[in-house]
């Protein structure tokens, strides 16, 4: 059976009370919207980079224009074929992948994703990655004066690539890596996606933090690997990979909660949660953790329509807790 957590602050309960012995019906749907570091969504529920595309992919199964925001795959300076296969593995409660950033390239994602991407209603949200601070300037600084694009995630945290976490666990580094990637972008805001392979991920979360960073995105992968016990060879031919889906959920509410408390609260910095979100139970345990906002992506590949489910789900939480507004769950965990 799915738990969800039993307390709330103060505040969300003298309002339920009040509902209650007022016997005063919620007349009309909850807001569902919530505000990420300036950027309006109509609701908390974005993809997770890599899981959906640029976009097309999904259009047959899912209406992207439903989503709080939209975030693409990841992009680098110039294509990439990714790692050699296989480089994906089902373990228990998630998978693991290797698929190592494979992508069409900076270039060719401006002339053929971004005319769609101009059309859509959500929010748009390109994630950026690269070997070098030069690499990610060069993206970040091309992207940024393109007006459909309302945000850019450093992925600096990816375990699927040989040098995938050099900015990513080394805080000096990354506090580097902002700073110069925040002096050259005015316009999109600037995310960036944590890593859970560290010791003190609220050391990391402030390096980002300190440096300009409007969001924080919590939390990349952990890396993995799995082995066939008949050849006694790992099962991803890159050895290791990022683990994904319902396992690492526990350990994502943990690093969602500590950087909430720790950094991110007094600084007034959105966190979007992610981590095995599959159910509407799931997404608001990540808001009272402290998420104003949580991507969806492993589930994506069971089941597309996760994200409007999640949405229903919610609305129908609220209602029955006559809660008006979404907004009221961030970080209300006592």
């Amino acid at each position: 059976m799915h738990l969800l957590p039993v307390s709330l602050t103060r505040r969300l309960q003298t309002s339920i009370l009040h509902s209650m012995t007022t016997n005063e019906p919620i007349t009309k749907s909850p807001d569902l919207s919530v505000d990420l570091a300036g950027l309006a969504m109509k609701n908390p529920i974005m993809t997770a980079s890599g899981t959906s595309g640029y976009g097309p992919e999904y259009e047959p199964v899912l209406r992207i224009d439903s989503l709080g925001a939209f975030v693409t795959k990841a992009v680098t300076p110039l294509p990439r074929r990714g790692n050699k296969p296989p480089r994906v593995v089902e373990t228990p409660g998630g998978m693991i992948n290797a698929i190592g950033l494979a992508n069409v390239g900076m270039e060719r994602f401006i002339a053929e994703k971004v005319p769609y991407l101009s059309k859509l209603q959500a929010p748009v949200i390109v994630n950026v990655a690269g070997h070098s601070v030069d690499d990610y300037l060069t993206v970040c600084v091309a992207l940024d004066k393109i007006d459909c694009i309302a945000g850019l995630e450093l992925n600096v945290s990816c375990p699927n690539v040989s040098d995938g976490l050099e900015f990513g666990t080394d805080a000096k580094r990354l506090r580097e890596l902002v700073a110069q990637v925040r002096s050259e972008v005015k316009r999109a805001k600037l995310i960036v996606k944590v890593s859970p392979n560290v010791t003190d991920v609220n050391e990391i979360a402030a390096a980002a933090v300190d440096q300009g960073a409007d969001a924080l995105s919590v939390i990349n992968t952990l890396r993995a690997m799995a082995i066939d016990v008949d050849t006694r060879k790992p099962m991803i031919a890159n050895r290791c990979g990022g683990l994904s889906g319902p396992a690492i959920k526990p350990v994502a509410l943990f690093m969602v909660n500590s950087i909430y408390n720790n950094v991110a609260k007094s600084a007034g910095v959105p966190i979007i949660g992610m981590g095995g979100i599959a159910t509407w139970q799931d997404a608001v345990e990540f808001m009272l953790a402290g998420a104003t906002a949580v991507a969806v992506g492993t589930s994506l590949f069971v089941d597309p329509t996760v994200p409007t489910r999640i949405c229903a789900g919610l609305t129908d939480y609220l209602q029955r807790k006559r809660v008006n507004s979404i907004r009221e769950l961030t970080g209300a965990l006592e």
